[in-house]
């Protein structure tokens, strides 16, 4: 349904982008940037495969993150560390491969971050791959469990595909009271909240991007959020974030027929503070508003119970190909480095 756009269909992206793309240039993007790492910015050499993520009191999801994309072939992270609080910013600065920014302007008035976004890019210069996540996203393709993700890349430039779409997936575990956050200092996160909504979502395709919808926020909390990203892009001269992060520019871009998925953990046994927190700091989407509906089931349910009959435990990219949410990737273009 994706790869099978008419002309008129492609022909009303297309304009659709030059409009925006107007407005866009008019807009004031400077934005407060600093690097704090001990090194300074350090430059991007041609076969590094760089890693541009945004981050605020994650430090327990760090270890499994740098992990994580490590064993799939990024070579340098690139940060905005949002005034975190806790433990976030001296573990990222003992990091050799990761360079640390800091700015005294918040994510929401840095547009939700995507000023930070643009800004490094341009800094580290276009004309390149990047994955580009936040630090409670985990990227899942076809086979990652052995193939790196030049291969991923290989396969995208063969098919003349430069995003990779993906479908946001909530993790969360059975007993919340029992995922002890802890434990993420030796287990992969999805170890710990290991289930995930099988169905209930819906796809479909706009004129700017691919949009998904559903989830367990959806089914709890009629939480109706955007469950869709591009966290592998090449990044060129012509390309901006825009209005939204679900939704790049240039829009004809965004309707790959390949599909990835993101993991995406905010749910352990220390959710009420996530959540308290997230309401009292207003950074989010809509003041943060998808939290403030958490806030308000929990008064009435007193605990949070996200485990339901459409929940299945995940069991890597296999299963994943398996229910529709990734795409496979041709064989004979996936030999890389």
């Amino acid at each position: 349904m994706i790869a099978n756009r008419t002309m008129f269909d492609r022909l009303v992206s297309w304009y659709e982008s030059k409009k925006v793309e107007r407005r866009e240039r008019g807009k004031n993007r400077e934005v407060d940037l600093r690097c704090i790492s001990a090194q300074g910015q350090t430059p991007l050499y041609p076969d590094d495969l760089p890693l541009i993520f945004l981050t605020h009191d994650d430090a327990k999801l760090m270890p499994g993150f740098l992990a994580h994309y490590r064993a799939l072939g990024v070579t340098r992270f690139i940060c905005v560390d949002d005034a975190s609080s806790d433990e976030t910013r001296a573990f990222l600065l003992g990091q050799p491969d990761v360079d640390l920014w800091t700015s005294q302007v918040r994510y929401r008035d840095a547009r939700r971050g995507r000023l930070w976004r643009e800004a490094l890019f341009a800094l580290y210069g276009g004309d390149r791959w990047y994955i580009n996540v936040d630090s409670d996203e985990f990227l899942i393709y076809d086979n990652c469990e052995s193939r790196t993700l030049w291969s991923v890349i290989h396969a995208l430039e063969a098919l003349k595909i430069s995003r990779l779409p993906a479908p946001m997936l909530d993790m969360y575990p059975v007993d919340l009271s029992a995922a002890d956050v802890s434990q993420l200092q030796s287990h992969a996160p999805w170890e710990i909240a290991d289930h995930f909504d099988c169905r209930g979502y819906t796809l479909a395709t706009t004129k700017r991007a691919i949009t998904v919808k559903g989830g367990a926020r959806h089914r709890e909390f009629e939480a109706d959020l955007e469950l869709i990203k591009y966290p592998l892009i090449f990044w060129d001269e012509d390309c901006r974030f825009g209005p939204s992060i679900h939704q790049p520019l240039p829009y004809q871009r965004n309707f790959s027929s390949v599909l990835g998925a993101l993991l995406h953990f905010k749910f352990f046994a220390d959710y009420q503070k996530v959540i308290d927190d997230a309401v009292a700091d207003g950074q989010y989407f809509d003041g943060s508003a998808a939290y403030a509906k958490m806030t308000e089931a929990l008064a009435s349910t007193g605990a949070l119970q996200l485990f339901s009959e459409s929940s299945v435990k995940f069991d890597g990219s296999k299963q994943l190909l398996r229910l529709g949410f990734i795409t496979p990737l041709p064989d004979d273009t996936a030999k890389g480095r």
